[in-house]
């Protein structure tokens, strides 16, 4: 493996002796702050294409909202917000008049990636609920004191009914743009490039694939390692520097082994870019202990979360998919971990040695954190990271062989300093622990968790996607 040279193998450290020996690197701007060079994603220029349709009274009637209502501002207004808000989405507006425009609404939305129906007022044409039964995906959006009586008859009976429907009946606007990014990311992950790097069965490759389109792609640690020994060393210095630059303190790694993770970083990155993949997964521990892989990747994985990339843990293709699309749908990092259960306190604590620091997405704060070793082995490097307390949570996994979304929010509490099992623990409250423990037979181990009450875009990425959500606490 290619050697780093300003690193001293197993010398004393410390964060201030690591960085005045950076002096030599630029002065002033030794140790910079690095930027992930921007990796091949899904095909530029292509947009999301959304069959817009206004429900509204054919012409003036006593109704909801009232009679002599200006649905043409309202129109205009909507469309606008939409626009401006998802600037990569084309949106074709409709205004049908009869129930009959439905057949022509569905021909010539067939094509396009989902159709968005906003109840704006009653009586309508009722064009609602065939295009809600058409098997086609479906947003439903009702303008509050507008469209409400139909909205409420139709979503709940295309939903009872299996159709993927999604609904929107929210005073805050944002909800509206959530719902429709799902068909956005959607259609990205048909796009989208996974690698997956193992030598094991990974049974969910071909149901992530039938379920997203998107393509998985399994590699043995010889293209890993082989990726490793190319690694730029000079570049894999820097990261390293800065990773130092920004700790609270570093506690077990040698310079050389945080070296060693600087390489497999670039090693990693320089993967993706080369696969026009998004998303990588390592199995780590299995390869690790069987002394196929030269670093943990942990603190690559960290740094590509909060880039806006994904890297997973133990090759973990559940959570890597469950990550990949959260990326999407609301552009930022989750923390996959082996959660534990404290009854007496009402807690779940999220436990993993891979944690991002920047958890409302890239150009968010970043948390506090202190390099460790690897918490099973005493090995290697990983992140153990603050994260922020007084916070809504969302824990969820997607399972794309069953269909179905495990899921469960909870506020954020503490960071337990504990030296057992993972580095990073995030306690979090929840309203029934014991509710939490009847699901893991079903799901294993791993959940991915979030910050942000994000009940809104999973329900409506869960319906658009044809997946059944699963509340477990």
């Amino acid at each position: 493996m290619p050697e780093l040279k300003v690193f001293s193998p197993r010398a004393p450290f410390s964060r201030r002796g690591f960085l005045g020996g950076c002096a030599a690197c630029a002065g002033a701007a030794a140790c910079p702050a690095l930027a992930t060079p921007a990796l091949p994603g899904p095909p530029a220029g292509v947009k999301t294409q959304v069959k817009l349709v206004f429900s509204q009274p054919a012409k003036p009637v006593e109704g909801w909202p009232y009679l002599g209502y200006d649905y043409e501002t309202r129109k205009a207004g909507i469309l606008k917000r939409l626009r401006e808000a998802l600037p990569n989405v084309e949106f074709d507006p409709v205004t049908p008049k009869a129930t009959e425009d439905a057949a022509q609404i569905l021909a010539s939305g067939a094509a396009m990636d989902g159709f968005l129906v906003y109840l704006l007022g009653i009586p309508s044409p009722r064009v609602a609920l065939p295009i809600a039964t058409s098997g086609h995906p479906v947003i439903l959006a009702d303008d509050l004191y507008g469209g409400t009586g139909e909205f409420l008859g139709v979503y709940a009976g295309a939903r009872r009914k299996g159709f993927k429907v999604a609904a929107v009946s929210s005073s805050r606007f944002e909800d509206l743009v959530q719902a429709v990014r799902v068909f956005e990311t959607l259609k990205k992950l048909k796009s989208s490039v996974i690698l997956n790097v193992s030598e094991r069965p990974r049974p969910d490759s071909e149901a992530i694939q039938s379920c997203f389109g998107c393509t998985v792609r399994t590699t043995a640690s010889e293209e890993i390692n082989d990726a490793y020994r190319k690694a730029d060393p000079a570049e894999a210095r820097q990261y390293a520097e800065t990773w130092i630059k920004g700790a609270k303190k570093v506690v077990e790694p040698s310079r050389e082994e945080i070296g060693k993770s600087g390489l497999m970083y670039v090693a990693m990155r320089d993967m993706l870019a080369a696969n026009r993949a998004q998303a990588i997964d390592v199995d780590c521990l299995h390869l690790f202990y069987r002394h196929k892989l030269p670093a943990y990747p942990c603190l690559g994985f960290h740094q590509l979360n909060d880039d806006g990339l994904v890297g997973a843990c133990e090759a973990d293709l559940k959570s890597t998919i469950t990550m990949l699309a959260m990326a999407y749908l609301v552009e930022r990092p989750g923390f996959i971990s082996d959660p534990v259960i404290d009854t007496s306190r009402n807690q779940i604590i999220y436990a993993h040695c891979v944690a991002p620091t920047r958890v409302w997405g890239p150009k968010g704060a970043k948390s506090p954190y202190v390099i460790r070793d690897h918490a099973e082995d005493h090995k290697g490097a990983a992140v153990q990271s603050y994260l922020p307390l007084g916070q809504m949570t969302t824990t969820l996994l997607l399972h794309p062989l069953r269909k179905e979304i495990v899921f469960h929010q909870a506020k954020s509490v503490a960071n337990v300093e504990e030296d057992r099992a993972c580095r990073t623990k995030l306690a979090a409250e929840v309203k029934d622990p014991w509710k939490l423990l009847t699901e893991w037979d079903r799901w294993g181990w791993h959940r991915v968790t979030y910050y942000g009450d994000l009940r809104a875009p999973v329900e409506a990425f869960a319906a658009l996607a044809g997946f059944t959500l699963v509340v477990e606490g």
